[in-house]
């Protein structure tokens, strides 16, 4: 890897796998490294971006965090990505190393290869791309089917076509990496980690470094100089979508959808919580993520849900001139029902 280059990591991985706290604890004990953050949300209500500028680290300002928040990383490379790019290392002061945290519905190959693009690969190197796996999610089944039943399911039917976008996903984003972060394991126990690990090594024929993690703590140092130069290597980490450009196929997102619900005041966020949860389990939503008005709070409700498992806590101060507001992220698979979930959760209120 060429040394003169600037040195970016892509951190990858689904919905609420707990990239945004890994980030955040990353930006806190980076060792005076000047860290410029670019990420990228799916929806149109930038919520880690808001969560990371308030995390206070002097060595990324609020100026050195970048979002896009109109389409998937993936998608809009040339529109969004090179462009962004361009002008961060067009600035004077330019950082250390890149940051970039992709939609947890992002490919990570894409982006990846932009890394070639003339006006990039002579000034920018990836020095990894970083998995966060969800451990608790995955033990709970979230992307592992019965194959043995889907198998005599098929012997009955031949017309049976089984395919799940989120299982496509999970393998795509394992398929990049170059470090899997196993993510929550501190929900598990011994049995469980190894079933997990088990698990997220089936669903790749790459065999990347695997390593435990609990709420997101990984020091910095394991994260950052891996010195992979990961895009010379990325035609040998295809993933499905790519394959189906291949033959002709394009890839798109239509497999998920996102909207943001805004609520009135919330005067008891613990009973909201309590609420919400048979709610997501009914529709079926996948990630909700937002920040809640609690009157008489003089602090920010900050809520983090992947299914029905909630975590909300004050994150900071409203500023003064910010719009007290209650809006929520919700993010599901395509037949999930807007109108219901938003009649749902506005009876919450």
């Amino acid at each position: 890897m060429n040394q003169e280059k600037i040195p970016a990591t892509v951190i990858t991985g689904f919905l609420g796998a707990g990239k945004t706290t890994m980030i955040r604890n990353l930006l806190t004990n980076a060792g005076g490294k000047k860290i410029a953050l670019i990420i990228n949300e799916f929806g149109d209500l930038g919520v880690d971006g808001d969560v990371l500028k308030g995390c206070g680290a002097e060595n990324c300002t609020e100026d050195d965090i970048i979002e896009l928040t109109n389409g998937c990383i993936c998608c809009t490379v040339a529109d969004d990505f090179i462009p962004t790019m361009t002008k961060l290392l067009e600035r004077e002061n330019r950082p250390d190393h890149i940051v970039i945290e992709t939609s947890g519905l992002a490919l990570p190959q894409p982006l990846v290869a932009a890394f070639n693009w003339p006006d990039i690969r002579t000034q920018v190197t990836v020095d990894g791309v970083i998995t966060v796996v969800d451990s608790a999610a995955v033990a709970a089944g979230r992307f592992a089917d019965d194959h043995d039943k889907v198998d005599a399911q098929r012997a009955e039917d031949d017309s049976l076509d089984h395919e799940s976008p989120i299982e496509e996903l999970f393998e795509d984003q394992l398929t990049c990496a170059d470090l899997i972060v196993l993510n929550k394991t501190d929900l598990l126990d011994a049995a469980g980690i190894d079933s997990v690990r088990s698990e997220v090594a089936s669903r790749t024929a790459r065999k990347p470094t695997m390593i435990e993690a609990k709420n997101g703590d990984v020091p910095a140092a394991v994260l950052l100089g891996l010195g992979i130069g990961t895009e010379a290597d990325i035609a040998n980490r295809k993933s499905h979508h790519e394959l189906e450009h291949e033959s002709g196929e394009p890839h798109d997102h239509d497999e998920f959808d996102s909207f943001v619900v805004e609520l009135g005041p919330v005067a008891d966020p613990v009973a909201f919580v309590e609420k919400l949860k048979p709610v997501i389990a009914e529709h079926d939503v996948l990630r909700l993520k937002g920040f809640v008005d609690v009157p008489g709070k003089p602090m920010r409700l900050q809520i983090q849900a992947v299914g029905s498992r909630i975590d909300h806590y004050f994150d900071r101060a409203w500023t003064p001139g910010e719009d007290r507001a209650t809006r929520l992220v919700v993010i599901g698979l395509h037949d999930m029902d807007e109108a219901a979930v938003r009649a749902a959760m506005a009876g919450l209120v």
